[in-house]
């Protein structure tokens, strides 16, 4: 190909991207910065000369590197000299393409077409592909169609031959499946045409997968119409799946991969359709249950027939041996593979049946394969010999295949609910926990857990029968499974609060009690923690009369009577003596005396890092103890641990203890609690760093792509806007969060004599409404703001200013608020501030007329969205919608009955009060219908 930039620059980029590919950090860091300077003066020279070494280089090692740069500098941000804000989002900025002539543009894509056409290498081809997928889909964005692509790809999908001709079918699916708007624009008959073309393709499972992959991503961005006359395909995309699942041990082509790869690949490539388009596999679901089957449910090997020569023959053929025979590493790499694929295959079944759990009840066989699959796969766990002596607070099993089962089945349940999933479960669960094995015990424990929330409403009628289950488990031999009992019953209390707490606690404390002296550490430490789920829906009487022996046990594994202490039950101890406090009241006063001082004393002294969990731990605990016991009691004390608080917060900042604020916000305000109104003097001391973390903005950073590692940082969330990754300090969101609702706390708890901090507290806090980083941060104010002009008009310090600021933010929002849930808060808030003032003729007529016009505004815009659903419900989509809408009304609902409220306030016969029943009778009310069963589904 005839080059396209002068000599010169080709041997100088030719020196540069060899020095970028060297390991000598100087050497990089100085081609890197040449790089750079030759796109600030000559942009369109050095990626043209970018994109023709993508041609003509002799390594493919750097034909693809220089795509790789080409791809990411293109839309690299140009250099700019404006300041960035670090609290809104920035302004897009143009990148390099935005810079580049037409007729640049027009050699680059040509160079592109080239390298598609003309590539052998699969890595290169790869590449290129990526790289021309990325140049047509910001330029679409752009208004800039690529024409040529679009003709040259749909012919080379179509190419016959030899294996050229199949690397080129493949490559072109790959740039349907990059950029699906190639074929949005062309005849539905033309597209599906050319998709089932490649999906039985009979030359290459490549160029099959590769085509399957173009037509998910066609569904996925095709319109209702498109979509209505593109179904046909499904069953040319599901074709090869039962091929390759009854053909799983055929070896694979030289250098080639197998078929237990391949159909990984097929089922991870069409999962995410079960998700957003679920019901386009309604009529191929029992081709679905002809194979699916098998690759989820573990095939059981008998071994070598026994005879009579050989009456115990081994798998391998001999005798005994020791030591045993190494496993081939390809036989080690064929059972991850099938591993893998299960998992695969698992999570397909479940994202069909939670985007429509309706459709594979009603396939039999569906769900009782599932539920089985996950069982079996939460069996097969590893014998752990560590795990025993493991820090549970340092390790996580959450990536584990049995933990991954575990997720799966929660999932199941949560979707399909308690009347199709606990059937087949209870099928196997009794004598899973009667099984030799202990992992199959262990298996059946955690199975009963992880169905507990989304069975929940089916299962409280089997409770009696499920408890005398799992108690029994308390005295198993194995303390992995006593472990699993512990987290059973803590499950269980959570996700059937209060029901398990009254009809069964004696049973439960006959095992939870005595499992607090488990000779193993992560035994009784669980034990520990499954007691706070207890004690978190259990009414005061029931507890009263354990509440002697729980805490006698838990000071133990404070302090064990061998002296061998484990922080990590230390910690855990300290949390659930907090918990049983909160729920025993003033009863615990009489326990104070023992455990206060020994809070006070970790405070004093765990100053260490390893000490840090530890003593945030103790002060939670000191602080819910001092509410129960209340403010006689807790009074010789308060100073104390005031002191002791002041000291925790002068010391200097330690950037790793991440957790020490947020527990400090939330100790004091316990304090606050406590104390009541006696709590005043400190004011002064906490004020000041709330007020600074209430106000703070949201802390926002542009990574460029040398910044990629920063996307991992913890209290980060990154998004991608315009082109840009942002990264928003979600920790600091949070921190705001905390903030307010301390406030809240602090407002109400102290009413007047919080006075001295009104008009700052304000001032900080109507803006706060429309923080629309946080939700929480929004809702909190609304609380806040009425509890504020209660302390202004009792201390006699609120001022017009201050309601006329009010007032004129409130209806700013009302006005403009989109998000209905939070339409209700806002509401809420001006009725209750409403009230504090005096009622309606206190209001101004402009503010008056203002909230009038802000409800008109709301409730035209609400009608407007009820008749849309109205017309959505009538189309053949409605099935897809019903449970959206349905919820979009009920919410609805909490906000047409706040405005209500509101409008009553201000005049009983508002004629408003009309137009509102008048929205309500435009809603379908759906959720009214619906079967209660459908819990389940």
């Amino acid at each position: 190909m005839e080059s396209v930039v002068p000599a010169e620059i080709t041997a100088e980029l030719t020196q540069i991207l060899s020095n970028l590919v060297l390991g000598d950090n100087e050497i990089r860091s100085n081609a890197e910065k040449a790089v750079n300077e030759r796109l600030a003066h000559t942009p369109e020279l050095y990626l043209l000369a970018l994109a023709q070494f993508a041609i003509m280089a002799d390594t493919e090692v750097m034909r693809s590197f220089s795509l790789v740069l080409l791809r990411r500098l293109l839309f690299r941000p140009a250099p700019s000299n404006a300041p960035q804000s670090n609290t809104q989002p920035p302004a897009p900025r143009l990148t390099l393409y935005d810079h580049l002539s037409s007729n640049t543009l027009t050699t680059l894509e040509r160079l592109l077409l080239h390298s598609l056409s003309t590539e052998l290498s699969p890595l290169v081809r790869k590449k290129t592909v990526d790289t021309s997928c990325d140049l047509a889909n910001e330029s679409m964005k752009r208004g800039r169609p690529w024409h040529a692509l679009q003709a040259q790809v749909f012919g080379m999908a179509q190419a016959t031959g030899g294996e050229r001709e199949v690397k080129l079918r493949e490559s072109a699916f790959w740039v349907f499946a990059g950029c699906p708007n190639l074929l949005l624009d062309l005849q539905v008959d033309s597209v599906v045409g050319v998709l089932r073309g490649g999906l039985v393709d009979s030359s290459s499972v490549e160029v099959r997968h590769a085509a399957l992959q173009a037509s998910v991503s066609y569904l996925s961005s095709a319109d209702s119409t498109q979509l209505s006359a593109s179904a046909t395909l499904l069953p040319a995309m599901l074709a090869t799946l039962p091929e390759l699942a009854h053909n799983l041990s055929t070896p694979p082509p030289q250098g080639g991969i197998n078929n237990i790869i391949h159909l990984t690949n097929f089922l991870s490539t069409l999962t995410p359709l079960c998700s957003t388009h679920p019901t386009l596999f309604r009529p191929h679901l029992q081709l679905l249950l002809s194979f699916v089957p098998t690759l989820v449910l573990p095939q059981a090997d008998c071994g070598p027939t026994p005879t009579m020569g050989r009456p115990f023959p081994s798998s391998g053929g001999g005798g005994f041996e020791f030591p045993p025979p190494a496993v081939e590493s390809s036989e080690e790499d064929e059972d991850e593979d099938r591993k893998t694929l299960r998992l695969t295959a698992m999570e397909f079944i479940v994202s069909l049946s939670e985007a429509r759990p309706g459709m594979v009840k009603t396939a039999p066989g569906w769900v009782e394969v599932g539920v089985r699959a996950c069982l079996e796969g939460m069996g097969e766990i590893e014998e752990d010999e560590g795990w025993l002596k493991e820090d549970p607070s340092t390790g996580s099993n959450e990536d584990t295949p049995p933990a991954l089962y575990e997720q799966s089945l929660d999932r199941l349940a949560c979707a399909l609910g308690g009347k199709v999933v606990l059937p087949p479960a209870f099928q196997y669960i009794p004598s899973m926990l009667l099984s030799y094995d202990w992992r199959a015990r262990h298996a059946g424990l955690m199975a009963i857990a992880a169905i507990a929330e989304g069975t929940g409403k089916v299962m409280k009628n089997e409770l009696g029968k499920i408890v005398d289950l799992v108690t029994p488990m308390f005295n198993d031999t194995h303390p992995r499974v006593r472990y699993a009992a512990c987290q059973c019953v803590g499950q269980l209390c959570t996700d059937l609060e209060e029901v398990i707490q009254a009809q069964y606690h004696q049973q439960l404390f006959n095992v939870l009690i005595p499992a607090l002296e488990d000779p193993e550490p992560r035994v009784h430490s669980h034990a520990a923690a499954a007691l706070i789920n207890f004690c978190e829906g259990v009414v005061r009487e029931t507890l009263l009369p354990y509440l002697d022996p729980i805490v006698e046990r838990l000071l133990k594994l404070l302090n064990p009577p061998n002296g061998e202490v484990r922080r990590y039950v230390q910690e855990q101890a300290i949390t659930t003596l907090a918990m049983v406090a909160d729920a025993s009241e003033a009863t615990f006063a009489k326990h104070y005396p023992t455990i206060m001082p020994l809070l006070l004393n970790v405070l004093r002294n765990a100053d260490g890092p390893e000490y840090r969990k530890l003593r945030v731990k103790a002060m939670e605990c000191a602080g819910l103890i001092a509410i129960a016991v209340g403010r006689d009691i807790f009074r010789p004390d308060s100073n104390t641990l005031i002191e002791l608080l002041i000291r925790i917060q002068k010391t200097p900042a330690d950037p790793q203890d991440t957790q020490l604020g947020h527990y400090l916000i939330a100790t004091w305000a316990k304090v606050c609690q406590a104390l009541g109104p006696e709590f005043e003097p400190y004011l002064p001391v906490v004020m000041p760093t709330l007020l600074a973390t209430a106000s703070a903005k949201a802390d926002i950073s542009v990574y460029v792509d040398e910044d990629a590692e920063t996307e991992e940082r913890d209290g980060w969330e990154t998004i991608s806007m315009d082109g840009q990754t942002l990264g928003i300090r979600t920790s600091a969101i949070e921190e705001k969060c905390q903030a307010f609702e301390t406030l809240v706390i602090y407002c109400s708890t102290l009413g007047a004599k919080f006075a001295p901090h009104l008009s700052q507290t304000l001032e900080v806090t109507l803006p706060s409404l429309r923080f629309y980083f946080h939700d929480g941060v929004r809702e909190a104010c609304a609380i806040l703001i009425p509890m504020l002009l209660v302390c202004g008009k009792n201390s006699q310090t609120l001022t017009p200013q201050m309601l006329s600021a009010t007032f004129s933010q409130l209806i700013t929002c009302i006005n403009s608020e989109h998000d209905t849930s939070f339409l209700a808060s806002l509401y809420k808030c001006f009725t209750d501030s409403l009230r504090v003032i005096g009622g309606a003729q206190s209001l101004t007529p402009e503010f008056h007329q203002g909230i009038i016009n802000a409800t008109n505004r709301q409730l035209q815009q609400m009608a407007d969205k009820r008749r849309t659903r109205a017309n959505r419900a009538n189309n053949s989509e409605y099935e897809m919608d019903k449970e959206e809408m349905a919820l979009l009304e009920e919410i609805e609902e909490f906000a047409l009955e706040d405005m209500d409220k509101m409008l009553t306030a201000m005049d009983p016969n508002h004629p408003l009060r009309i137009a509102i029943s008048g929205v309500r009778d435009l809603g379908f009310n759906t959720w009214d219908s619906d079967e209660e069963g459908d819990e389940e589904g």
